[in-house]
């Protein structure tokens, strides 16, 4: 690969995107990206990963407008920019943007296809589509519409206008805000709790959480299915004993529960 940075450590990859000048969502970046991201299928060591970008001023720009042409080729460029979106979203792996710059059109659905996604001072977002006549064209409406709801989401699709990450939370377009300065400590905690789940955990929340936006009801049904099955493994049992053991249901959840969770941990992994 040579627009994409990997590093992998304890579950957790992060990815780098480099594609200079500007991190232009060009064929060969979005062939990369889908690339890594299909490889992932199988993989149960990596259980997250961590979208950041190599330039200063962009996360990801957008779509290379040179693809917007008609053409086959051009077309065919613009479906693969919508499977990319599609993968992403269906990643089993908890997906994380890591946003310090701009990120418009096809930078923004990236961001909102992620499972979370932060911004600091220096992020901007935007769909500013309609100003070379075309729509979105990576579900940007169509999340904006789901997480602003009608009156904003036509305002924001409208005028193109950028938004603050601190707008960006306010909407629903980003999980947060976080100071630049205090994003690495930030990410730290976040990835030390993240990164110790297994990857089938983080593919029952997100079925879940997946199906109580579309249905209540179905949602509920998928959540008691999963806490039933779980209920039964002896995996469950040995944790609920240790976690009993070390105050699990005294005084001590109070004040203490995190620490009740790091003892029971600590002796499940020396077991």
């Amino acid at each position: 690969m040579s627009k994409l940075i990997v590093t992998r450590n304890a579950g957790v990859a992060h990815v780098t995107i480099d594609n200079a000048p500007i991190n232009l969502l060009t064929i060969d970046l979005i062939n990369e990206l889908n690339a890594f991201i299909l490889a992932l299928a199988d993989d149960r060591d990596t259980k997250v990963v961590v979208f950041h970008s190599n330039n200063s001023q962009f996360f990801l720009a957008h779509l290379d407008i040179t693809l917007i042409n008609g053409t086959v080729a051009g077309q065919a460029g613009s479906i693969e920019f919508s499977h990319l979106i599609s993968n992403l979203k269906a990643m089993k792996q908890l997906s994380i943007a890591v946003v310090d710059g701009v990120a418009r059109g096809g930078g923004n659905e990236f961001v909102m296809a992620c499972d979370l996604a932060y911004g600091t001072e220096n992020a901007a977002f935007a769909q500013p589509e309609l100003f070379i006549n075309i729509p979105t064209g990576g579900q940007g409406a169509v999340q904006f519409a789901r997480r602003m709801g009608k009156n904003k989401a036509l305002q924001a699709l409208l005028t193109g206008a950028d938004y603050s990450a601190e707008q960006a939370e306010t909407l629903n377009i980003i999980t947060q805000y976080v100071a630049k300065a205090e994003m690495p400590a930030f990410l730290q905690s976040l990835l030390a709790v993240v990164g110790n789940w297994q990857v089938r955990d983080i593919v029952m929340y997100k079925e879940i959480v997946a199906a109580a936006i579309v249905d209540e009801q179905a949602g509920a049904e998928l959540e008691l299915r999963y806490f039933l099955e779980r209920a039964k493994e002896q995996q469950t049992q040995t944790i609920i004993n240790t976690f009993l053991k070390h105050g699990g249901q005294t005084e001590r959840e109070a004040n203490d529960m995190v620490g009740i969770f790091a003892d029971t941990a600590n002796e499940l992994c020396g077991q």
